[in-house]
């Protein structure tokens, strides 16, 4: 991966090939971009129909430009794309953005066109972004390169934007521009025929003026190379996120449960291996970007609150709670300094009300004592403006302790902010966030203390067993791709968990009728008997599976019955029938791009009826691990509840990463459930599961 693209956001030249007169046209909207915005290098319409464009002398073709040529844009048809990559490889280009739609998201003839100029910008060194995107932004004054044909013209600031979607992208950099905050860098990628996500990603990285980073994908190609890159990206700086298609209909058609209750759910899944926080909106993710790009990252989750209203601080402590933060007590120093600077009528507590009254001074008092009290990790204000107090120079005290103070401050700032523009312009530069609603400010402020807890976070160990068979079930899946079966038998699936050490309950299988009996009191029963056929899946549906046979004369009966309901081409699959515990399950499912998803949850008919499960990207950690059995809304169940005996989680963490590990070594299965798994006591053990691949 090459992430030096200067050339890219850093042009000293841009060229437009094709450069129009008409107004409402792409090949004018970037021209005009450039000079509105004033770059501040020289840029060359190319056209070979007029002389002139915007007042810029125009050429007949980027060769005939007389000075270098960093960046060239296209926008021109498809087909005549590849010989312009060609001229602007014989002129030394560096970088070309192809706004032009057209290539291969329109089929075969646009996938060829596309290969076309990428081969060719390959063979000079070209970086290509495109096509079917709108370009970059770089607010650096001293470059401002606006190579793009969107409408927002944002100030320089601490925010680095690249969107896939340059509709997303465009709505996410209006809304920063909304709100008054400034934004760094802007890529939108389009079909990311060169340049990547990843790449971008880990350019803003490196950038020291870039704070927070903003994300929008709809695919990610290289999944290992990027989960990579980003990890090494969140732990400096946060990176966030937005997810769409987390939907999948295909999903109903799935043959196994972990099929039907994944989804589309990959990309989240990523995301969270690399360390990037998600969001479920937009503005909430706008929201958290502006606080997490003027704040410091706090130590923990404990709050102090300020407020000069009472009501909007109800509403701020309830979301504050709701979010897992805390609001520990002032100290008793604490108590005794405010006693001595706030008005009679304020309550000295956390939430500390300092009364609509208040004014500089008790600000500015306030301030100082929380930001000196250990126990508070970062500091929420509920700031409204009377018209009978000193609003600015409460906005300077509220700016000045934050500036030397070394824990983050929120503010829900509520004010007619035409009215009070001093004072909002006061906090705007003390880079206070401010937002319009209690919630709001408080769902901002957990971010940050989010990014805390995934930057401190254990990363964890991915644990290689040495104790396996792969030769067992490498010849097993070999033998059923042979005899082209998606679907594997009972006794493959059991020898392929026997081979990776998964604790599975006693069993064997026997092809005559007349055996069955003798086999299951070798077991020793009670038994459980089942159909085993590749074309039967769900078994108990159909009279597949008897439980709890006692005797030989018993499983007699059941198998003959078996064979009467399901035809005489059937296997038995016969095992120890064990007394029930919490019944749990863990599946796989191969994702494309991903590896594999592990699911791990409660089993039997509550995976069906509850869906009370949790997702992980394989390689799993110990710590995913742990953490997808505490992710369950029946945690506290399985874990042991009013003196019941919970699971034994760390026999629970090692399976599923044998499963993991599995999965990893043989990618052609393609989904796999274990479901129910038994855990009483200590132990823990497969009794059902099915392998598809």
């Amino acid at each position: 991966m090459n992430d030096n693209l200067d050339p890219l956001f850093k042009p000293r030249s841009v060229a437009l090939i094709g450069a129009s007169v008409k107004e409402l046209s792409i090949g004018n909207v970037i021209i005009k971009n450039l000079l509105h915005y004033h770059f501040r290098g020289p840029v060359y319409p190319i056209n070979p129909k007029v002389d002139e464009i915007r007042g810029l002398k125009a050429y007949p073709s980027v060769l005939d430009v007389p000075g270098d040529v960093d960046l060239a844009h296209i926008v021109i048809p498809p087909p005549f794309v590849p010989e312009e990559v060609e001229n602007c490889g014989k002129k030394g280009v560096r970088a070309i953005i192809i706004n032009t739609a057209g290539f291969k998201e329109m089929g075969a003839e646009g996938q060829a066109l596309e290969d076309d100029f990428l081969a060719r910008a390959k063979r000079y060194g070209i970086r290509i972004v495109g096509p079917n995107c709108q370009g970059i932004i770089n607010s650096d004054p001293e470059i401002n390169a606006y190579c793009n044909f969107t409408f927002t013209y944002p100030d320089p600031g601490h925010i680095s934007v690249v969107a896939q979607s340059g509709g997303v992208g465009a709505v996410i950099m209006q809304a920063f521009y909304d709100m008054g905050i400034g934004q760094r860098m802007y890529a939108s990628t389009g079909n990311g025929s060169d340049v990547s996500i990843t790449e971008i990603l880990s350019y803003y990285g490196k950038d020291e003026t870039t704070r927070a980073i903003v994300l929008y994908a709809e695919r990610i190609e290289n999944t290992q190379e990027f989960i990579a890159v980003a990890k090494q990206v969140t732990a400096r700086k946060p990176v966030l996120a937005i997810t769409a298609g987390r939907t999948d209909k295909g999903a109903e058609a799935s043959r196994s449960h972990i099929g039907g209750l994944a989804g589309s759910i990959s990309l989240d899944l990523i995301y969270k291996k690399a360390g990037i926080m998600t969001f479920g909106s937009q503005a909430e993710l706008c929201h958290a970007a502006v606080a997490l790009s003027s704040q410091p990252v706090p130590h923990g989750n404990k709050v102090g609150i300020i407020t000069n209203t009472g009501g909007p601080s109800v509403i701020a402590i309830d979301e504050l709670v709701s979010c897992g933060l805390e609001l520990p007590p002032l100290s008793e120093k604490g108590r005794e300094i405010l006693k001595g600077t706030m008005l009679e009528s304020a309550s000295i507590r956390n939430p500390l009300d300092v009364v609509a009254t208040a004014g500089p001074g008790h600000f500015k008092s306030a301030l100082e004592v929380m930001m000196n009290e250990p126990q508070f990790d970062s500091i929420y204000i509920n700031f409204v403006t009377p018209p009978f107090v000193d609003c600015e120079n409460v906005a300077r005290a509220i700016a000045a302790a934050a500036k030397a103070g070394n824990k983050p401050v929120v503010c829900n700032y509520m004010t007619d902010k035409q009215k009070w523009g001093g004072t909002s312009k006061i906090l705007k530069e003390g880079e206070i966030p401010c937002f319009d609603f209690a919630e709001t400010a408080a769902r901002a402020l957990h971010s940050l203390v989010r990014y805390n807890a995934i930057r401190s976070a254990r990363e964890g160990a991915v644990k290689q067993f040495t104790d396996i068979h792969r030769e067992v079930v490498q010849a097993t899946l070999l033998h059923a791709h042979a005899e082209n079966r998606e679907v594997l038998l009972a006794a493959e699936v059991y020898g392929i968990l026997n081979a990776y050490k998964i604790p599975v309950a006693p069993w064997t299988v026997v092809k005559e009728r007349s055996a069955v009996a003798e086999a299951a009191a070798g077991i020793g029963f009670p038994v459980v008997i089942k159909a085993d056929s590749e074309t039967i899946i769900h078994k108990s549906d159909v009279g597949g599976v008897a439980v709890n046979i006692n005797n030989m004369q018993e499983a007699a009966a059941v198998a003959e019955s078996m064979q009467k309901i399901l035809g005489s081409d059937i296997k038995f699959f016969i095992q120890k029938f064990l007394l029930k515990g919490r019944e749990l399950i863990i599946g796989a499912k191969a994702s494309e791009g991903a590896g594999h998803i592990i699911m791990f949850g409660l089993g039997g008919i509550f995976v069906e009826v509850m869906k009370d499960v949790a997702f992980a990207i394989t390689p799993v950690s110990d710590t995913e691990a742990m953490e997808m059995i505490g992710a369950l809304k029946a945690a506290r169940l399985i874990e042991g509840f009013r003196g019941e005996k919970g699971i034994n989680k760390l026999k629970t963490v090692e399976i599923i990463q044998r499963i993991s590990m599995l999965v990893s070594d043989f990618p052609t299965i393609r989904e796999m459930d274990l479901n129910p798994l038994f855990a009483t006591g200590d132990e823990i053990c497969v009794v059902d599961a099915r392998i598809i691949l």
